[in-house]
């Protein structure tokens, strides 16, 4: 299923066979939290921007449309109009983020909508069910995530809890790929780490789930506010207690340079907001570092947004009529500052994955940092 098929140092490049296409690691999956990616980009302008995975948002879908109508509708694949894989979050992050809204229990949380205040329950088998109705190609455990920063007691509590909501979201997860009717009876399962930045508690939580013999691996409640050196610190520390026959993904992280040195700690999978969001907001990422296209120097640069780019924005178009387009707050200047975002994270990960096959990762990584120094905001 994932197979590694070379190493520099502790980066790996892999390939995880799914039911719905092989993915290539290291990759960063596009998050397209209600089943779109924000920013009017379609399913159909990802598949040109070389993205092998999109994240869909468990708690979202559940409150709207509603996974029931999404399952009637022949999943979420169909729905979206979107062939390759897809990786539901397991919505916990959502519930547990409404914290004056939510309550704790051994059974699951209780919480309330908020779109409409109705009350709802969810627990790991809940979760589970519902992404089993969204059909996607991976879900997520259902776990808790404790707040930043918490001290070692609560820490230790909530990730015992974690453990023993991520059994039962295994039990439920081989009872609902056994029913005849279930959309996808391949869909695959990856377990979350948490511990917040007390490595001891990481260890061996990584050690208990590990011994679950999941599909993957996940390490949660970081980029919550620690430092980037803690995060760091934690991934030496964590992952090599993970098995190296099974992917291992960060979640929520990150920028470039998170995704760089992660990369290097021996992670996989990475998701994050900031493409689609800092593209709605002005901020191009290029190989020459971030752009404000706020800025008023760009008022009559004609040159694209980054000039070693293939992306169909800089193709085509100059700076300048990108910062206008969102000056007068014209949807086409956030959609295409997405879509050359996009386009620059996952053809970094496209380039990631040819230095580490080329044995030159390391050196890859000091040039590629080296390089997004040069321009300023």
């Amino acid at each position: 299923m994932y197979k590694v098929i070379c190493r520099e140092g502790r980066a790996k490049r892999g390939r995880l066979e799914t039911v719905h296409g092989t993915i290539q690691t290291p990759v960063f999956m596009n998050v397209g939290t209600a089943g779109a990616m924000k920013g009017a980009v379609s399913t159909m302008d990802l598949q040109e921007l070389k993205t092998q995975v999109v994240l869909c948002n468990t708690y979202h879908l559940h409150v709207r449309p509603g996974d029931e109508t999404v399952r009637q509708l022949g999943g979420l694949h169909r729905f979206m109009v979107w062939d390759k894989p897809i990786l539901t979050d397991s919505g916990g992050f959502q519930v547990f983020s409404l914290a004056g809204l939510r309550k704790i229990k051994e059974e699951g949380v209780c919480f309330h909508s908020h779109i409409d205040g109705r009350k709802i329950f969810m627990g790991p088998e809940e979760s589970m069910q519902i992404q089993s109705h969204l059909a996607s190609t991976i879900a997520m455990a259902f776990d808790e995530c404790p707040p930043y920063p918490a001290d070692r007691k609560y820490m230790q509590d909530s990730v015992d809890r974690t453990t023993r909501w991520l059994l039962r979201c295994k039990a439920e997860m081989e009872r609902l790929n056994s029913l005849e009717d279930t959309i996808n009876r391949q869909q695959l399962l990856f377990g979350i780490n948490q511990g917040g930045t007390f490595e001891d508690i990481r260890i061996e939580h990584a050690r208990r789930i590990t011994e679950m013999e999941l599909d993957g691996y996940a390490l949660g409640g970081l980029a919550v506010g620690e430092s980037h050196e803690e995060m760091y610190r934690i991934l030496e520390e964590t992952v090599p207690h993970f098995p190296l026959e099974k992917p291992v993904y960060l979640m929520g992280v990150g920028t470039p340079q998170n995704i760089l040195e992660a990369v290097e700690r021996g992670v996989d999978f990475f998701d994050c907001v900031y493409p689609a969001r800092n593209g709605r907001h002005g901020h191009a990422y290029t190989n020459h570092g971030k752009m404000n296209l706020a800025n008023a120097r760009y008022e009559l640069d004609d040159r694209p947004l980054d000039d070693t780019c293939g992306c169909p924005v800089c193709r085509h178009y100059s700076r300048a009529y990108i910062r206008h387009l969102l000056k007068a707050k014209e949807m086409l200047g956030l959609r295409l500052m997405v879509t050359h975002n996009l386009y620059f994270y996952n053809t970094m990960m496209e380039e990631i994955r040819q230095a580490i096959e080329q044995g030159c990762f390391g050196e890859y990584k000091k040039k590629k940092l080296e390089m997004m120094k040069e321009e300023k905001e």
